[in-house]
Formats: structure tokens, C-alpha cells, sequence
């Protein structure tokens, strides 16, 4: 057994037995930093032994921080200044020392993807880097995280439902639709509470493209430094509900409305049975925020909620609302057996916080599909937004059937198809499977393939979506490489078997 920075990990060939502890509790903190708000979750998380490795059994929030409208500098650039001094006075709140983290996960979504915050946002948590997994969520990893993270994954599996989450925050909505636990349809759109900010006067202080383009819709003149037509911003706020209640029922959009997406639109092939909310918005929807912040979110939530209403389907509390995509991260283990890797050039090791990606691959056939197999591929890196090539990522995949030469060949082009964003940029193919044919896969893509990336090809082992690894340097005296698989965690509340309270009438 050895330590690591972040967590403990171990290893094994075939020569060595995982002999550890039966439990490991873990302090983690969550750091959800976004466009409009920043806050923070911490949590211990209590790890159980299943077999040969570590599910999280229970999870304690032990302080949740305050909420924080994203500080701006002059350059619309976030103030990473006032941002530090917020994370300190949390940390100093929950007195907790932050050289006592064990895991944590650091959610960058909206502005604070663009490089120059990332960078800047980045430092403030250097000296944790090793423990941190840090997650740049696009749209669809956005909508993805919140439909998880309020519990309406869970819900659909507990009441055998049909549940729609919609994430409302200040500059988009991401919707989400669940049924028996997996995320079936999402989108998201330009409709948010803080699309135009106003200051202590009610002057307009910010506006978005997207609150341009609603004002120009019912004639009002937004202008920076003016107080706005109350009745001209009324009829903006009662369009943005508009447009947002077509985007989640109807079959076909309008042309304007269309316009509003970010994503590809639902196909509200059905109604949903449950309705939940989460975001900040969310807040005002089930009457949890009296305070007013500069922004529409208040008329935002009544517009939206008196049209679900009419609309029919149950409305009721979320597990999380404007937490929902702030996430714990914990860390676990795994073996790995030293015989049946394979990694060139060595020196690509070790590799760290590399994103897992799990689809359903069609691998039963005799004859296996190259291009239905990359599609599927494909489509796993668009759901994560992981489609762009600018980071590593691990293909987890699940064989079946045998392993002969055309199967190998057909399972290697595909992999080597639906990654070719990811491997364009030189990046390594990583693949991770749950048998004992990593070897084979590996030289497979080598020799036959003649792929020029490097190769780490693994097995014996089984990630999920969510997952992160990290892979460690070859060990000289087994052969084994030690992984790390750390796991993002959502808020304990969603976990299957709690009711939430039904919302109010």
C-alpha cells in the first residue's frame, strides 16, 4: 500500500492480494463557480469496500457555504481578487484548514471557462491542485451535472416516473428529462435572471446579447445608466417565460425561440410526470429567497411558474436547487493487473484527473459495427462536452464475446474513429476495460493500426460516468500501474429512497 497526494491508492499484480481497511472517511469541499454565483459544499465522505474497491456510503454536508454573485473586474474579466477573499472567509467560516482537504471538485461553468479566468481561478487553488478534480462544464455537462445533483435522476427511478429538471440560472436554463435514472433528453437556452442587472437604483447596470434580443421583441429600450419601462420590462420577462415553456413542451419551436438554443431542442415526445426546478431562480419558485439581487430573477420565477402550472405536470422540491451542479469528490481504489497492460511510449505515464467516458457500445455482435460504434463514441464525448479534443480522456468500455483478429480490428477502428478529435491533438488513447484484454487492444492499435499517439490500454477494473483517474508510472516489481479512480459525488439528499416534500399550491 502507498500514499498519494489526494487520496490513498493500491495496487496488485497477479502475485499480490488487496488486503486495506474496510472504510475511509474522507473530508471534501465542492466549489461551484459560475457566471452569476460562486459558493461551496463541504462534506466528509465516508468510503466502504465493495469487493476490490470503495462506494461511497454516506455523505455528510458539514458546511455549506454563502452564496456569492460572481465578482466582475473592469474588463468583464472575474475579479480572481475578491473571489480569493471569499473562498478564505469560507474556509475561516467552516473552520476548516485547507490544508486538511482530502478530495474536492472545482465546477467552472458560463464565463469562468474562458481561459484567462481558468488561469486566474486556477491559482487560487494551487496548492490543493493535486486533490482537486477540475471540471469545465459546457452546456451539456451543466444540464448533465444539475439533472443529477437536484435528485431528479433518482426521483425517476424512486416514483418510476418521468421528471424534468429545469436549471435556471443567470444567464441560461439547462433542462434535463429522466427516466429509470439516465438522462434521456437535454437542452439548454439563452433565458436567465441575469441576463440585465440593474444597480440599488434600478438602473440598468449589464446587458446580455440575450436581453437585447427580449427587449427588442416587445419594443423596450434598454439602455446602461437608465431606469427601464416597468411595464415594457414586465412584457420582456412574461416573452423569456414564454420561450421557455415552448422550449420544454412543444414538439417544434418558432423560429425565434430556436434561436435561443444551445443545444439541440428536446423531443418533448411526451410530457413529463414530475417537474422539478434547481438553479438560482429556483429559489424564488418554491419561495426559499425573499432578498432581491439587481437582477429578474423574482418576475422570473412567477412568470414560469404560474405557465407550468396551467401546463399540468406535478410540480414538486427538488433535492438540491441553486446547489445542485456543486458536487463532492471522493477518492478511491482498484487493482490492476501488471499481465495484461500495455503502455508505449512508458514515459506517458504517469497521466492525472483524465476524464472517463462509458457508453453503451454495441459489442455482442459477431460482427461488430466500426461506424455504430464511433457514432456512440461521438456522442459520449458531445453529452460531456469533451467533443473539442483539448483533453485527455479514457474510453471505459465493457467487452463481450470473443477475441478474435476481426472483432480486436473492428473494436481498435472504431475506438481509434469516434476518439479521432481527441487524438488529432496528440493526445494519448487511454482505454480502460472491465476484462483481461487491454494487452491485446493495446498492441492491436499499435501494430496494426500503426497509430503514432501514444497508447495506455488497461483492464480489469470498471469506471463510470463522472469518474476521473489518475495512472501511475509502471511499478518495476509487478508489472501493475496503480490508478486512482476518484468519482464525482452528489449532495446525499438525492440519493434513492428520500421523499421530498411536495410543493406548495
Amino acid at each position: 500500500m502507498q500514499e498519494a497526494e489526494g487520496g490513498r491508492v493500491f495496487f496488485s499484480s497477479v502475485r499480490r492480494s488487496l488486503e486495506v481497511e474496510d472504510e475511509i472517511l474522507l473530508l471534501s469541499v465542492g466549489v461551484d463557480i459560475g457566471s452569476s454565483t460562486s459558493h461551496l459544499v463541504f462534506s466528509r465522505i465516508l468510503l466502504e469496500r465493495l469487493d476490490s474497491r470503495y462506494i461511497v456510503s454516506k455523505r455528510e454536508v458539514v458546511h455549506e457555504s454563502e452564496v456569492l454573485l460572481t465578482p466582475y473586474a473592469a474588463d468583464a474579466s472575474i475579479d480572481a481578487v475578491t473571489l480569493g477573499r471569499f473562498i478564505e472567509r469560507q474556509y475561516a467560516l467552516a473552520q476548516i484548514d485547507p490544508r486538511d482537504i482530502d478530495s474536492g471538485a472545482l465546477i467552472l461553468t458560463g464565463v469562468a471557462v474562458r481561459r484567462s479566468n481558468a488561469r486566474a481561478i486556477g491559482e487560487l487553488f494551487a496548492a490543493q491542485a493535486g486533490k482537486f478534480v477540475s471540471v469545465s462544464a459546457g452546456d451539456a455537462l451543466e444540464t448533465t451535472l444539475a439533472a443529477f445533483g437536484s435528485g431528479a435522476a433518482a426521483r425517476s427511478i424512486r416514483e418510476a416516473v418521468r421528471v424534468m429538471n429545469i436549471d435556471i440560472g443567470g444567464g441560461t436554463s439547462k433542462i434535463a428529462v429522466c427516466e429509470a435514472g439516465d438522462l434521456v433528453d437535454l437542452t439548454a437556452a439563452d433565458v436567465g435572471a441575469r441576463i440585465v442587472c440593474f444597480d440599488a437604483d434600478g438602473r440598468v447596470q449589464r446587458v446580455e446579447a440575450a436581453g437585447y434580443r427580449f427587449a427588442a421583441e416587445v419594443g423596450l429600450a434598454l439602455q446602461p445608466g437608465v431606469v427601464p419601462d416597468a411595464q415594457g420590462l414586465a412584457r420582456m420577462v412574461e416573452r423569456m417565460a414564454e420561450r421557455l415553456l415552448e422550449i420544454v413542451a412543444q414538439p417544434s419551436l418558432g423560429a425565434a425561440t430556436a434561436e435561443l438554443l444551445r443545444l439541440e431542442p428536446l423531443n418533448n415526445e411526451r410530457a413529463p410526470d414530475v417537474l422539478t426546478f434547481s438553479g438560482g431562480v429556483a429559489e424564488y419558485i418554491y419561495g426559499r429567497q425573499p432578498g432581491y439581487f439587481g437582477d429578474l430573477g423574482p418576475q422570473l420565477a412567477q412568470a414560469v411558474l404560474q405557465r407550468v402550472q396551467r401546463w399540468g405536470p406535478r410540480i414538486e422540491h427538488p433535492d438540491q436547487g441553486i446547489r445542485a451542479t456543486v458536487v463532492g469528490a471522493s477518492q478511491y481504489t482498484i487493482q490492476v493487473s501488471g499481465g495484461t497492460i500495455y503502455v508505449a511510449p512508458q514515459a506517458v505515464l504517469p497521466l492525472k484527473n483524465v476524464a472517463v467516458i462509458k457508453p453503451d457500445l454495441p459489442l455482442a455482435a459477431e460482427i461488430l459495427d466500426v461506424e455504430q460504434i464511433a457514432a456512440a463514441l461521438r456522442l459520449a464525448l458531445r453529452r460531456f462536452d469533451l467533443q473539442r479534443g483539448e483533453q485527455a480522456v479514457a474510453l471505459c468500455y465493457h467487452w463481450q464475446g470473443s477475441a478474435t483478429f476481426a472483432r480486436l480490428d473492428a473494436f481498435c477502428r472504431a475506438a481509434v474513429a469516434g476518439l479521432a478529435a481527441i487524438l488529432a491533438g496528440g493526445l494519448p488513447l487511454i482505454l480502460v476495460g472491465d476484462g483481461d484484454i487491454g494487452g491485446l487492444v493495446g498492441i492491436h492499435c499499435k501494430s496494426e493500426l500503426r497509430l503514432a499517439n501514444a497508447i495506455v490500454s488497461i483492464d480489469g477494473i470498471t469506471l463510470s460516468a463522472f469518474d476521473f483517474i489518475d495512472i501511475g508510472v509502471i511499478l518495476d516489481t509487478s508489472g501493475a500501474v496503480p490508478v486512482v479512480i476518484k468519482s464525482l459525488v452528489f449532495p446525499v439528499s438525492s440519493a434513492v429512497g428520500r421523499r421530498a416534500e411536495p410543493a406548495a399550491a
